[in-house]
């Protein structure tokens, strides 16, 4: 059955990626690492951020390798999307650092995916010619990628949500602020008003006296 084919070749392929999706808050001068296991050389390893809220919507990050080598770093980024391949088999660190800021704190959403490269090949159904199989394949595998560019474009998506709502809600907190200064100040104005005026007919009346 063409339905049980492709249902088995879909899991096939879910089974060759092991996936965490987190959302993590750094306080003001913390450094947090995580790992992402591999059990092959040469696995893929996919690696997504995207600093949702907080200060500048930066933060630094590093990833290093089992042999403690830099793989890759960068400072005050706002988000990034990488895939390399891990040619040596251990834990691979990710930390990211928020010690530049001295009171701002930062949510950040990241994903680890570690996947296999070799391709899973689809269970044939007999009777079906080799070339079926193969186009079946190709298709599964289009339909894999489109998916993981709508997960993408969900994400980027999400990640302006986020940025544009947190500025929304840094302007109104402004705007409130501005708004109690202006009271403030008007309040005090009156009031200084008020007693120029009383020290004026005060010092009036010591005259005719």
């Amino acid at each position: 059955m063409k339905l049980s084919t492709i249902t088995c070749a879909l899991l096939g392929l879910a089974s060759e990626v092991a996936a965490t999706a987190l959302t993590y808050k750094l306080v003001a001068n913390e450094k947090a690492c995580f790992f992402a296991t591999t059990k092959k050389p040469n696995e893929k390893i996919a690696f997504y951020f995207a600093v949702q809220s907080g200060g500048s919507f930066d933060i630094d990050y590093e990833v290093t390798g089992p042999d403690g080598n830099v793989i890759m770093d960068g400072q005050k980024e706002r988000q990034g999307d990488f895939v390399f391949t891990g040619k040596q088999i251990g834990d691979y660190k990710f930390c990211f650092n928020n010690e530049m800021s001295t009171f701002a704190e930062k949510f950040v959403d990241f994903e680890l995916a570690v996947e296999d490269e070799a391709r899973v090949s689809i269970p044939s159904k007999q009777g079906s010619s080799p070339e079926q199989t193969s186009a079946l394949e190709e298709s599964l595998f289009k339909i894999s990628m489109q998916l993981s560019t709508v997960t993408r474009n969900q994400k980027y998506f999400r990640t302006r949500e986020n940025r544009n709502f947190s500025t929304v809600r840094s302007t109104e907190k402004r705007i409130v602020n501005f708004s109690l200064i202006q009271i403030l100040l008007v309040i005090a104005m009156g009031a200084l008003q008020v007693f120029i005026v009383r020290f004026f007919f005060q010092g009036a009346r010591k005259g005719y006296v």
